[in-house]
């Protein structure tokens, strides 16, 4: 499986959370052995993915809503667009992914779980992120 295919998976383990709103590692688990992840290093990037998200909530949401357009609020914002979201802010900011790399692959997500505006949305979120925390001077 490619870092990819265990991005996407990190991907519906957040989203999944975004329905349930609670997860224990019980449930976890129990996600990583449906989908027949056996190899350790990436279960552990979908554990770290999503145990780093829930630790840096407050941060991760609050540079979300600080990147909305006016008007907007993060109640507007899809489930699945706000999984893709804290994905990747968690990869650029805590993981410290080429922001290029981070990008691409949520862009790619959004087209295919998102709507049609989904990829822009994402795309805009992020651009403006890596503008303002200046991450694109670290190539």
């Amino acid at each position: 499986m490619k870092r990819t295919e265990t991005r996407e998976l990190a991907f519906k383990l957040l989203y999944s959370s975004e329905i349930q709103k609670e997860m224990d590692e019980e449930q976890i688990e129990l996600f990583i052995k449906e989908n027949e992840i056996t190899n350790h290093k990436q279960a552990d990037y979908i554990r770290a993915v999503f145990q780093g998200v829930k630790k840096n909530k407050q941060e991760i949401t609050t540079c979300i809503a600080n990147h909305l357009k006016e008007k907007w609020t993060m109640e507007r914002i899809s489930k699945i667009n706000l999984a893709i979201l804290k994905l990747a802010i968690f990869e650029l900011i805590y993981s410290q992914l080429p922001y290029k790399v981070v990008i691409n692959e949520a862009v790619e997500l959004a087209k295919k779980y998102g709507d049609d505006s989904s990829k822009s949305f994402v795309n805009g979120i992020l651009a403006s992120i890596v503008k303002e925390r200046n991450l694109s001077q670290e190539e």
